[in-house]
This record gives C-alpha cells, sequence and structure tokens, in this order.
C-alpha cells in the first residue's frame, strides 16, 4: 500500500553524506518551521529550539564540537540545524496552553527538574523529528546526526539560557552519488507486537 507522500517523506528518503551546491534560503526556513510547528506535543508545551547555521562562520564555530566522521558531511551542508530543548519550557505554558493555568506547576519548582526535564527532551526530540518529515516534504534532504560534544555546543550556543542541545540535521539538496548502500530495518514482527 504506497502513499507518494509517505513516500517521499520515509521510504524513499535518505540520511545524505554530501550535498549539490545548491542554497537553502531564509524563506524556505521560515517555511519548514511554519510547517513543522503544527506537530503535537504534550500540553502543546513546545520545547524545541532550532539554531539555523547558515553561514561558514556559523559552521565554524560548531566545528570543534563535531566528532571528526561528521566534520566534511555538516561543514558542506547548504544548512545545519541545531535541534535543542528549553528545560524551561513550562514558562511558556501559560501562553501555549491557556485553558489550564495549573499546568506550569506540574514542572516549575523543588524536586520536579526530572519531570520536566524528561517532557522536555521526548516533546523536543518530537519537534526535531517533525522538522525533519516537513523538510522532506518539502523537497530537502536531511542529515540527521548525535556525534558531537553536547557540552560544547551548549556552551558555544546556548551559554546562559535553559536550552540544551540533542541532535544535529544538515538541511539542503543532497549528492545520491555519495550515498551509502541503503541499511535494512527491522521487519514487522521484530519490533512490533500486536496485544
Amino acid at each position: 500500500m504506497s502513499n507518494p507522500i509517505a513516500d517521499q517523506i520515509f521510504s524513499q528518503a535518505r540520511s545524505h553524506n554530501g550535498w549539490l551546491d545548491r542554497a537553502v534560503s531564509d524563506e524556505q526556513l521560515h517555511g519548514l518551521y511554519e510547517q513543522m510547528k503544527w506537530g503535537p506535543t504534550s500540553m502543546n508545551c513546545s520545547p524545541a529550539r532550532f539554531v539555523f547555521l547558515r553561514t561558514s562562520e556559523a559552521k565554524e564555530k560548531l566545528k570543534p564540537a563535531l566528532m571528526p566522521g561528521n566534520v566534511d558531511k555538516t561543514m558542506s551542508a547548504p544548512v545545519v540545524v541545531i535541534v535543542g530543548y528549553d528545560t524551561s519550557f513550562y514558562d511558556r505554558l501559560p501562553e501555549l496552553f491557556p485553558h489550564n493555568p495549573a499546568a506550569r506547576m506540574l514542572f516549575e519548582g523543588e524536586g520536579k527538574q526530572a519531570v520536566a526535564h524528561a517532557t522536555a527532551f521526548r516533546n523536543g526530540t518530537l519537534q526535531g523529528a517533525y522538522l525533519m518529515a516537513a523538510a522532506r516534504a518539502m523537497g530537502l534532504d536531511c542529515a540527521p546526526m548525535s556525534g558531537f560534544s553536547e557540552a560544547a555546543v551548549d556552551q558555544l550556543f546556548f551559554g546562559g539560557t535553559t536550552v540544551k542541545s540533542n541532535f544535529l540535521c544538515g538541511l539542503g539538496y543532497g549528492d545520491a552519488a555519495k550515498l551509502h548502500p541503503r541499511l535494512p530495518r527491522l521487519a514487522f514482527d521484530q519490533a512490533c507486537t500486536l496485544a
């Protein structure tokens, strides 16, 4: 049962290691965010924070935090997104979840840091996935990666804030000639249980 939109986002999409010399515009990035922001998060908490590195200078700032195997594909990507999450996301709940003014109290205060962090990380990760799905739906290719120093990225880009880095994602138009062979995935019976 094939679906052309789902195929574009999932089964036909690939994680790219090389890029075509084709720019991604600021307008595309704005459009990308305008689409992905509608993906659901618990209590509409929307903890993800995105830093779009578009310039050589911005990517050079990131370079020391990268593992060696990720340097080339990151530096050559038209855009690199730092997908982060705000551990104090609950400060925005009165605006984002106004029909329950007490929701903020679930996360704020003594002894609630663990649940706040888990909520921020979980929902920020979901939003990072929405970003990639929206990018692929727009015809962009992605290169998600976690081979970097989170502590270094947090210091370089989020110092003095409550935002933490989650993962990086190159965005642009992938060079199919630089793709590795497609890797297997688990079969339904290996990954799923019907209860």
